[in-house]
């Protein structure tokens, strides 16, 4: 079973992803069941997550046959990667502050 749950997310995961070199698996288990953490390249995110998080949800799915197959609680976790969407896009864009927006608004405010 250690193997099986493993070989079978990077299978599905290396047959989406444009950087199937690049996509690690770490394996642990503890009372809850088994946990598997998925490392992927940041550009493979979208590709593996899917629209509204559906292609996820189908390996998820997926995953708990294979574990229950074993009578194994098996979860899979998507590790967001340093460099990912969260951080690009909170450096890249950012609010303009009510002064920015209409500076002469802000005259009516001032004491």
């Amino acid at each position: 079973m250690a193997e099986q749950d493993v070989e079978f997310v990077e299978f599905v995961v290396k047959s989406l992803v444009d950087h199937p070199d690049e996509v690690k698996t770490e394996r642990t288990v503890d009372e809850m069941g088994v946990l598997i953490s998925l490392h992927l390249n940041p550009e493979d995110m979208g590709q593996v997550i899917g629209r509204s998080g559906q292609t996820a949800k189908a390996i998820r799915t997926l995953l708990r046959v294979v574990g229950a197959k074993h009578k194994a609680r098996v979860n899979l976790k998507i590790v967001e990667p340093e460099g990912g969407r969260r951080d690009r896009g909170m450096m890249a864009t950012s609010a303009p502050t009510a002064s920015e927006e209409a500076p002469d608004a802000m005259e009516d405010f001032k004491l």
